[in-house]
């Protein structure tokens, strides 16, 4: 059967003779072609990292964040198209205030995650609306401990250890995979996925890259924020150092 869509590609609400929905496998091929997410659930909290192309020189440093924070505990790492994923974005901050407002507490991850990819699936249910064309990471930290969760377009959610999205996914899952997660801290974590981003990048035929790195954790109150910048420039420092050396071989 061949893999283009002949037809069975122009609405979310047809399947095509060997049960695919082209719509949403175009939308994964969105995520496929922007930039890499990774988290990381370590034994004191979870660290995620993005990686940001600067398409000019003009553009001011920290413009256009791939990573939001969506209530006190809980963070969303976005890879795919920006517009897509602040609309996912902004409907996962709306469940937590309904969350707090009607129960009195945070939202758990495992909640959040669901209320998410609920809305995911049900863009790819009706023929007047097309999938969302982003991944998400969430991040969450409350009473049930440090969770990590990556949410697909189709609305397929599922919890990890560790898992990165974009362009470089199947690259960086294999350095995950080498990572002692029982072990590691959210401090050593910040470097390791610095770490990835730019063993990912190849400066002679991309653009410059720019990193942004966040954690929820208990050195951070189990809030979920920015990596300080003092440790995000050490990260960075010792990323482009193993970058180097790596260049060098």
């Amino acid at each position: 059967m061949s893999s283009i869509g002949t037809g069975y590609d122009q609405s979310t609400t047809t399947f095509s003779p060997d049960g695919r929905v082209f719509q949403v496998e175009y939308a994964s091929k969105a995520v496929d072609n922007s930039g890499t997410a990774i988290g990381v659930r370590c034994k004191d909290g979870v660290v995620m990292g993005v990686e940001k192309n600067k398409l000019s020189k003009m553009m001011v440093e920290g413009s256009n964040r791939r990573i939001f924070n969506v209530d006190k505990h809980s963070g969303m790492a976005i890879s795919g198209l920006m517009a897509d994923a602040r609309q996912v974005v902004n409907h996962a901050r709306k469940e937590s205030a309904n969350y707090y407002d009607f129960y009195g507490g945070d939202i758990p991850g495992n909640v959040l995650c669901d209320r998410i990819a609920g809305q995911m699936h049900a863009y790819t249910l009706y023929w007047y609306v097309r999938p969302f064309g982003a991944s998400v990471l969430l991040a969450s930290y409350t009473e049930d401990g440090p969770q990590l969760y990556a949410i697909e377009p189709s609305g397929l959610s599922y919890r990890f250890f560790a898992t990165a999205v974009g362009k470089s996914k199947n690259a960086a899952k294999s350095a995950l995979e080498k990572l002692d997660l029982s072990t590691l801290t959210c401090r050593e974590a910040v470097v390791e996925v610095a770490k990835i981003l730019y063993a990912q990048h190849d400066p002679a035929k991309d653009k410059p890259l720019e990193i942004e790195l966040s954690w929820v954790c208990d050195e951070s109150k189990r809030l979920h924020s920015f990596v300080p910048a003092a440790l995000k420039a050490e990260a960075e420092a010792a990323a482009k150092a193993a970058r180097a050396a790596m260049d060098e071989d």
